[in-house]
């Protein structure tokens, strides 16, 4: 999971893709519908970063919605 947190912007380009690829064969006609629909739904299920204040420096935490707990990036 570490790996996949350090990319989250490859994750999000990655669901948009596979989701868009789904209501392409599903058989949705309307490209603005498509892809208006694929971007909010990769947006959602993408991992997010934030940048922490602690007591030992700044450090990047990242939470996604299929995780209980963040992960924390040096």
């Amino acid at each position: 999971m570490n790996r996949i947190a350090q990319y989250p912007r490859l994750v999000f380009v990655f669901f948009f893709v596979f989701i868009y690829l789904i209501t392409y064969l599903s058989g949705i006609e309307n490209a603005m519908l498509r892809t208006v629909f694929s971007i909010t739904l990769a947006f959602v299920i993408s991992p997010r970063r934030k940048k922490i204040k602690t007591q030992t420096g700044e450090k990047t935490q990242v939470t996604w919605i299929f995780l209980k707990k963040p992960i924390i990036l040096e």
